[in-house]
């Protein structure tokens, strides 16, 4: 019963990735859209700066998601830990816990240049965009922000319930 709950769920699950994939490569298409619109109205340096902020979107949001799933898992590793845990493996955690604190804090930092840029391209394109065009520019960038989440947060579902349906089929002979 436990095994076909979770093989309902994983379905559940791979359903709802694809939905958000479809809607990642919509999101893509609009994406290409306006950069079209953008490389016909603005200056060569301007279409530059706004390419190198949507391409860093997606490296700085993917690197905070990763950062944090990691830290996520080295702390839940850590919440484990008891009386019988050998030195070794707490001293080993507790350095892993600290590097990836410091990088997700270094991740951090480079998001907040990533939103003081985006106002900077922001600035650019209200001197170029209709009102409608800015909006869906702003649109854009939120939805695929909230893709890049969506999309992590269902690859991190799907892996924890793959395991444990791999764990329920070992223990039951």
């Amino acid at each position: 019963e436990l095994m076909a709950s979770v093989r309902s769920r994983l379905q559940a699950l791979w359903e709802e990735r694809e939905l958000v994939l479809w809607e990642a490569r919509e999101c893509a298409q609009r994406g290409e859209e306006l950069e079209a619109t953008v490389r016909d109205l603005c200056k060569p340096n301007e279409f530059e700066r706004y390419m190198m902020f949507i391409g860093d979107l997606e490296k700085v949001v993917s690197l905070l998601l990763c950062l944090s799933s990691r830290l996520a898992r080295v702390q839940n590793a850590m919440s484990r830990m008891d009386g019988s845990t050998d030195a070794e493996e707490k001293q080993s955690l507790n350095e892993r816990h600290k590097l990836l604190s410091q990088q997700r804090e270094d991740a951090k930092d480079l998001k907040e240049n990533l939103d003081r840029r985006e106002r900077v391209v922001s600035g650019i394109l209200a001197k170029y965009l209709t009102e409608q065009q800015l909006q869906d520019y702003q649109h854009f960038v939120q939805v695929k922000t909230s893709l890049l989440i969506e999309q992590k947060d269902l690859e991190e579902q799907i892996k924890f319930f793959e395991e444990q349906l791999e764990n329920l089929e070992q223990s039951i002979p």
